[in-house]
């Protein structure tokens, strides 16, 4: 696994990089090894001033809620009847189980994805891949081609996959929308006398 300080030392010290340094292995903390029972992957994090939070797809509850979260929320409303929450905060999923990844853990201030191959992939796919082998009876939860490209490294006999498209705008209705997730996943842990999600925010 890559270390830390070499990716580190990729990065220009002058610039502004999101999230902040003690939030950007936030996802590990609030979700430790022992306690995952789904990953959700995202690509890399919010690139806006404030906006990520070290979860992927979360933002803190002063934030505005992005689009693609918007989107999970209506399909969140569409398969269970939660209601839609008026903020952005995931820490209640990932204090449940739920680890929500990103591939590529830091980002350059407006800038998408301009930490690309300096390591970061290279590190969740070792975590990806640990989830894999050490545990039995994951749920993870792909959303669009770049999360289910890292499928590759994920044993479907003893775990479950959840591929639909992204969330975002631009292909929730491509077959995101109607893919219920959530329901699908829980199912899945309850069957394996596994405590499913409250996914209520």
């Amino acid at each position: 696994m890559p270390q830390y300080s070499k990716i580190l030392s990729k990065i220009p010290k002058d610039n502004t990089t999101y999230p902040p340094s003690d939030s950007v292995f936030r996802a590990l903390k609030l979700t430790p090894f022992e306690n995952i029972k789904v990953v959700i992957l995202g690509q890399d994090p919010y690139h806006g001033k404030g906006e990520a939070n070290g979860l992927a797809f979360s933002v803190n509850k002063n934030i505005k809620i992005p689009p693609s979260l918007k989107n999970i929320y209506k399909e969140l409303n569409s398969d269970l009847g939660i209601k839609i929450p008026n903020h952005g905060d995931l820490s209640n999923w990932a204090k449940q189980g739920v680890l929500l990844l990103n591939s590529i853990l830091t980002v350059e201030a407006n800038k998408p994805a301009s930490h690309r191959g300096i390591g970061w992939e290279e590190y969740t796919d070792e975590i990806i891949k640990k989830i894999n082998d050490k545990k039995k009876n994951i749920v993870f939860i792909l959303w669009g081609k770049y999360a289910q490209e890292k499928g590759k490294y994920i044993n479907e006999n003893k775990h479950l996959v959840i591929r639909s498209p992204h969330p975002s705008p631009f292909s929730a209705r491509t077959g995101f929308f109607g893919s219920k997730p959530f329901s699908k996943c829980n199912m899945y842990l309850k069957e394996n006398k596994i405590e499913e999600i409250d996914w209520e925010l």
